[in-house]
C-alpha cells in the first residue's frame, strides 16, 4: 500500500514511520487477518507499507453470546421466561434457537454466533481507508474542491494483494498497480511485478524508500566528504533526520565560503547554515569553523559543480547580511538601546519589553540574594538582557536572541559573568536543550520564565489540551529542570516574587489565586517529569501531596520512598498501618486535638508506643532536617510492631472523651512524622 503525495514535512516522517505500521497491524488484528512482518517506508513523496505473508482470508470465528441462567430462563410450566424471550430478541432468533452453555457460574442460555471466513481482498480497501484517517498527522489540508484531507495533496495510490489491484478510492483517485520514481530522474511509473522487491525496484528508479537506510547512506556520504576535507561534520540527530526527510535520492556535495566571514560569531554562521539552509558546518583541525560546508542535493547532477556554485551563491548572500548586521549592531551599546524597549510590546495586557525588563531586574535581584550571589550583577544582567531584541541581527535571525546579547555585551566591555548570563537567559528552550551553566544565567533564566508564566496566567492565557501558543509548558519545564539541578527552590516563593513584579498594574482581585493556579500547573509538569524518570505514579502522588513545592526535596523523598518500598521487608505492612491511622484521623479536626499527654496513657500497648515514638524523635528530627529521608524511613519503620500491637489491644474510639482524644493525639503525632516524607494513604496496591 502506498500514498504518493507532494512533499511531506520532514519533521512528520519519523513519527509516521513508527505509527503507520503499528496502526495497520492493529486494524489487521481487529479484522482477523493473519500477517507476517509489516515494513514501513516514508520519504518526501510517499508513505508505504509492505506486509509479508498476508492471509488471503480471515479465519471463521465462533463466539457465544451469554444470556440468563437456566433457573431464570423458564417459567414453572416450562415456557420461556421474559428474560429468555428478551435475550432471543436481542440475538434476532426464536427462543428454540438458543442453546445451553456450561459456565463456571452454572449453566446459562446462550446463542452461538458463527462468523464465516471473509476475503482479505474485500476487507483491505476499507482497512486502508480507516488507516488513512487514523494516521497521526499534525495538520491536514484540503486542496482543489474536495473535502478529503491529508498532510499534503495526494497524487497517486497503490493497493495491491499479490498481483491483484484492489478497488481503493480516495482523494478522487483510484488505486493503481504501479508506484512512481524520482521526480526528475524517473518521473514515469514504476511497475511492481514482485511486491517483496518494492525497495529494490524503487532504488532502481532513484528513490531510497527505506528511511533508516537513506539516513545511514547520508551519514556515510557526509562522513567521507568531511574526511577528505580534513574536518569534522557538525551534524546532530535533528539535522540528520530533517535532511533524511527532504531527500529521496541524496547526493552529498561540499561547498565553501569566503574565510573573511569567520570573523562573525560561530553561532551566527551555524544558524545561517543549519537553520536556514540545512547545510552541515565543518570544524577544522584547529578547532574553529572551516570555510567549507556540506549539503545534500536531491539529484545526481551531470555537473555537480553547477549545483555547488548555486548553493555557494545563496549562502554568500545570507552570510553577507549577517556580517553587515554584526558590524552595524556593534556601533551602539546595549545600554543605549534600553529606552527603545518602551516601544516594543511584550504581550498585550502585560506591557512593554521595558516593563518586563524592570520586573526581571527586581526578580533577579531577589533571587541573587536568596542564592548568595551579587544582587547588583544580577540586576544589571536583567536590565540589559532584552536589549538585543532591537538589533538588526536578532531582527533577521530571531533564534539568536540572547546569544547575540552575550556577544554584544562582551564587545561593550561588560563583565564576562554578565555577558554569559544574557546569552543563557532562554535556556533551556526544550526538553533536551542544555541548562544555563553559570549561576547568574540560571537566575536570569528562572526570572524570565517565572515572569512569563505568572503574567500569562494572570491574563487568562492558560494552555488547554494540545494548545500552548505561548510555550508555557516549556517555561514550566525549564523552571523545573533548573531547580532540579540546583540546591533547593520554592516554586511558590518564585511565583509570588514574579507576582510582586506586576504589583497592582493588572488590577487583579486575587493575585494569590493566580499564583496557586500557576503553581499547580508547574507541579503537574513536575509529576510528568518524575514519571518520565521512571517513578511510580502513586509514589509521585504520595510525595507531591506533602512536598511538591521544592522539586529537589520532592525527588529526594521519592527516591527514598521508592527504595524503602522496594527493599524493606515490612514496607507493605507499615503502609497498611499508616493507612489505618489516616482513616481514624480523617474525620477528626486535627487542629483541635491537644498534644498527647503521656500521663493519661493507661494501657501497656499505648504506653509502649509512646515510649518508642519518643525515643526515636531525638534521632528523627535531625535526619529530617538534613533531608536524609532514607534513614528517616528506616527509623520510622521500627515503630511497626508497636503500632501493630497498639491496634490489636487498644480501642481508640472509646467512650471516655479525654482518653479518646489523647489516643487520637498520639496517632496524629505519628502521622505527622510520616507526612514529612509522603502521604502513605495515597499509595496503591499495598495491603
Amino acid at each position: 500500500m502506498e500514498i504518493g503525495c507532494e512533499e511531506l514535512p520532514a519533521q512528520e516522517q519519523p513519527r509516521l514511520l513508527q505509527a503507520a505500521p503499528e496502526i495497520f497491524q492493529g486494524l489487521l488484528d481487529e479484522a482477523g487477518i493473519a500477517f507476517g512482518v509489516v515494513h514501513g517506508f516514508v520519504g518526501p513523496r510517499r508513505l508505504a507499507l509492505l506486509v509479508e505473508d498476508l492471509a488471503l482470508e480471515t479465519q471463521a470465528r465462533e463466539e457465544w453470546r451469554r444470556g440468563p441462567s437456566l433457573d431464570r430462563a423458564f417459567t414453572a410450566d416450562g415456557q420461556p421466561s421474559a428474560a429468555a424471550l428478551g435475550f432471543a430478541r436481542s440475538c434476532g432468533v426464536a427462543p428454540d434457537a438458543l442453546e445451553e452453555l456450561a459456565t463456571d457460574k452454572g449453566p446459562v442460555l446462550a446463542f452461538r454466533v458463527v462468523t464465516p471466513a471473509q476475503s482479505s481482498a474485500r476487507l483491505l480497501p476499507g482497512i486502508a481507508q480507516r488507516w488513512l484517517q487514523t494516521l497521526p498527522l499534525r495538520k491536514r489540508m484540503r486542496w482543489g474542491e474536495r473535502d478529503d484531507r491529508f498532510s499534503r495533496p495526494v497524487r497517486w495510490l497503490v493497493l495491491r494483494l499479490g498481483s491483484q489491484v484492489l478497488p481503493w478510492q480516495s482523494f478522487g483517485l483510484e488505486a493503481g498497480a504501479a508506484s512512481r520514481g524520482h521526480r526528475v530522474h524517473h518521473p514515469e511509473a514504476v511497475p511492481l511485478p514482485v511486491l517483496r522487491d518494492y525497495p529494490t525496484l524503487l532504488r532502481e528508479a532513484k528513490v531510497r524508500a527505506d528511511w533508516h537506510e537513506r539516513r545511514q547512506h547520508i551519514l556515510r556520504e557526509l562522513s567521507c566528504l568531511a574526511e577528505k576535507l580534513g574536518a569534522q561534520a557538525l551534524l546532530d540527530d535533528a539535522l540528520a533526520d530533517e535532511i533524511t526527510g527532504l531527500n529521496e535520492w541524496p547526493v552529498a556535495l561540499a561547498g565553501s565560503f569566503d574565510p573573511d566571514y569567520l570573523r562573525v560569531p560561530e553561532a551566527v554562521l551555524r544558524t545561517v547554515m543549519v537553520q536556514h539552509q540545512r547545510y552541515v558546518p565543518l570544524r577544522g583541525g584547529d578547532g574553529r569553523l572551516a570555510p567549507h560546508y556540506l549539503f545534500i542535493a536531491n539529484i545526481a547532477s551531470r555537473d555537480p559543480q553547477v549545483v555547488v556554485r548555486g548553493n555557494d551563491r545563496v549562502l554568500r548572500a545570507r552570510l553577507a547580511d549577517a556580517a553587515f548586521f554584526w558590524d552595524q549592531d556593534r556601533r551602539r551599546s546595549l545600554a543605549s538601546r534600553l529606552p527603545e524597549l518602551d516601544a516594543l510590546l511584550f504581550q498585550d495586557g502585560l506591557g512593554s519589553m521595558a516593563e518586563k525588563s524592570h520586573r526581571l531586574e527586581a526578580l533577579a535581584r531577589s533571587l541573587a540574594v536568596a542564592f548568595g550571589l551579587d544582587p547588583r550583577a544580577a540586576a544589571h544582567a536583567a536590565r540589559l538582557c532584552k536589549a538585543d531584541l532591537l538589533t538588526g541581527m536578532v531582527g533577521e535571525f530571531p533564534e539568536l536572541q540572547g546569544i547575540m546579547g552575550g556577544h554584544y555585551a562582551r564587545h561593550d566591555g561588560e563583565d564576562e559573568a554578565i555577558a554569559t548570563a544574557i546569552a543563557e537567559q532562554y535556556r533551556p528552550a526544550g526538553r533536551d536543550d542544555p541548562l544555563p551553566e553559570s549561576p547568574l544565567g540560571r537566575i536570569l533564566a528562572l526570572a524570565d520564565k517565572a515572569d512569563t508564566l505568572w503574567g500569562f496566567f494572570a491574563i487568562g492565557q492558560i494552555p488547554s489540551g494540545d494548545r500552548d501558543p505561548f510555550g508555557l509548558r516549556r517555561a514550566a519545564l525549564g523552571i523545573l529542570r533548573i531547580a532540579l539541578e540546583g540546591s533547593g527552590l520554592s516554586l511558590r516563593q518564585l511565583l509570588r516574587a514574579a507576582a510582586d513584579g506586576y504589583g497592582a498594574s493588572l488590577h487583579l482581585a486575587d493575585p494569590e489565586a493566580v499564583t496557586e493556579s500557576a503553581w499547580a500547573f508547574v507541579q503537574e509538569r513536575l509529576r510528568v517529569l518524575l514519571r518520565d524518570e521512571g517513578f511510580a505514579a502513586d509514589q509521585i502522588q504520595a510525595v507531591l501531596a506533602v512536598a511538591g513545592d521544592d522539586p529537589i526535596a520532592a525527588r529526594r523523598r521519592l527516591e527514598s520512598l521508592a527504595e524503602f518500598l522496594r527493599l524493606h521487608e515490612s514496607a507493605d505492612a507499615l503502609a497498611a498501618l499508616i493507612k489505618r491511622i489516616n482513616n481514624l484521623l480523617r474525620k477528626e479536626d486535627l487542629g483541635s486535638l491537644p498534644q498527647c499527654n503521656p500521663d493519661r496513657l493507661q494501657e501497656p500497648a499505648e504506653i509502649a508506643l509512646w515510649r518508642e515514638y519518643s525515643a526515636l524523635q531525638e534521632a528523627l528530627i535531625p535526619l529530617l532536617a538534613a533531608g536524609d529521608f532514607a534513614a528517616s524511613l528506616d527509623l520510622l519503620a521500627g515503630l511497626r510492631s508497636a503500632v501493630d500491637r497498639f491496634f490489636q489491644e487498644i480501642l481508640v474510639l472509646c467512650e471516655d472523651a479525654r482518653l479518646r482524644a489523647n489516643r487520637l493525639a498520639l496517632l496524629a503525632q505519628i502521622q505527622k512524622s510520616f507526612l514529612q516524607i509522603a502521604d502513605f494513604s495515597l499509595l496503591q496496591g499495598r495491603s
